[in-house]
């Protein structure tokens, strides 16, 4: 059986009187393609953020590749990569430019550089962009930057938050070609979150379900399908979650205002 290379124990993250993540524990497998699933407000985001070093748990404990995420944190975000769901590319550089600025941040080899940089462009077919200005750039060309770019100082675990969220079929379908290919070719890891319950079918090889901070369920498609009497993810997962719209004022990691005034005031420590 594969070792574990994300674990998670029992952690909660509150701010102020607001608890966003309560006492949730799974763990993840190296090479695994894992889905984390939720109605908006879960605690999806605050997980990849407490996994990510951005923000530090309440309580719990959580690691990455074997080093512990609160006490270990260089050598942790050493070992993942992340495509956040918002973008974060300066649109002033070339996209060669956005990319030899992380290699320099993560301290790639100075040697190693060019040619990293070239192989990453090349998979994901931006090489002949490598000069242009990313305010030219569309969606689907800034996503696909940004995979090369969390690639860059060989991670081996790539997060992806809503990675595709506004993407067109065609340009999801070829980032998720990519995605497969890193996982069976060179083993990494892949955690994921989506809105999109096809894709979480299609491409995932275990799924968790979170919802108002606590994880729900857990499994494969059919596993959770099977617990849930249901015969496809989107029926398990409304049976799970519910069928109530969500918005971010009344969901479980959160309560409206109060929560947003909670975490503007909330200091790490």
């Amino acid at each position: 059986m594969a070792q574990s290379i994300i674990t998670a124990k029992d952690v909660v993250k509150r701010f102020g009187d607001i608890t966003a993540v309560d006492g949730i524990s799974f763990d993840v497998k190296k090479g695994e393609i894992f889905a984390f699933l939720g109605p908006n407000g879960a605690g999806k985001s605050t997980t990849i953020k407490m996994l990510t070093t951005m923000l530090r748990p309440t309580a719990g404990s959580l690691s990455l590749a074997g080093h512990d995420v609160t006490r270990e944190q260089s050598a942790a975000r050493q070992a993942f990569g992340i495509v956040f769901q918002d973008p974060s590319l300066d649109e002033e550089l070339s996209a060669y430019e956005n990319m030899d600025l992380h290699a320099i941040l993560y301290a790639v080899p100075k040697e190693e550089r060019p040619q990293r940089i070239k192989a990453l462009l090349e998979l994901v077919e931006l090489w002949n962009r490598k000069d242009s200005m990313i305010k030219t750039f569309s969606g689907g060309m800034r996503r696909r930057l940004e995979i090369a770019r969390g690639l860059l100082h060989e991670p081996k675990i790539l997060f992806l938050d809503e990675p595709t969220l506004g993407l067109d079929t065609q340009t999801r379908n070829l980032m998720w070609d990519y995605v497969r290919k890193l996982s069976d070719e060179k083993g990494m890891t892949i955690f994921f979150t989506t809105h999109y319950l096809d894709e979480a079918e299609d491409v995932a090889q275990r799924i968790a379900i979170i919802d108002r901070g606590k994880i729900v369920a857990s499994g494969t498609t059919a596993e959770l399908c099977k617990q849930t009497g249901t015969k496809t993810l989107e029926q398990a997962y409304l049976k799970l979650t519910g069928e109530t719209t969500r918005d971010e004022a009344d969901s479980g990691d959160n309560n409206g205002l109060n929560f947003k005034m909670a975490l503007r005031n909330t200091r790490l420590r």
